[in-house]
């Protein structure tokens, strides 16, 4: 029942020749391997220039730190004063009005809900904040 197409098999038989294919890709991998250690992958910053010593503190109206804490219960403590969340733009609004630098470090709970530390920093940042620093370990309380 098979159909016989012709050709009884005597003639030649088509084959892939894979030989050029493998030599283009040698050739394409020595180029990348020649070519990948000049590329120079470099990362540019600026950094800070370190403040003379006797002008560090010249305009500051203090040298204390501001410190906004937010503990595990959604309480707030600016500079270990313990301070609502409405009024805390305006506590920091007093405290910047004396100050030159306006960067403020901000500690929270590990316990600490995700929310109330949102509302924290926007409430930070309403406040008149320039900068807000996280402070990834603890800050020595003042005693």
């Amino acid at each position: 029942m098979a159909m016989d197409l012709g050709g009884g098999g005597k003639g030649p038989q088509p084959t892939i020749n894979i030989t050029p294919l493998v030599d283009v890709v040698l050739v394409l991998l020595i180029i990348f391997m020649v070519v990948t250690p000049l590329l120079t992958k470099h990362f540019s910053t600026r950094v800070p220039e370190a403040p003379e010593p006797s002008a560090q503190n010249a305009d500051d109206g203090g040298d204390d730190a501001i410190v906004v804490r937010l503990d595990a219960t959604g309480g707030v403590t600016l500079n270990s004063t313990q301070v609502a969340l409405p009024a805390l733009t305006a506590a920091l609004g007093q405290v910047f009005h004396t100050r030159k630098e306006r960067i403020v470090f901000f500690d929270a709970d590990d316990d600490a809900l995700f929310g109330d530390a949102v509302d924290v920093l926007d409430a930070t940042r309403a406040g008149g904040a320039a900068a807000i620093a996280i402070a990834t370990e603890p800050i020595a309380t003042p005693m």
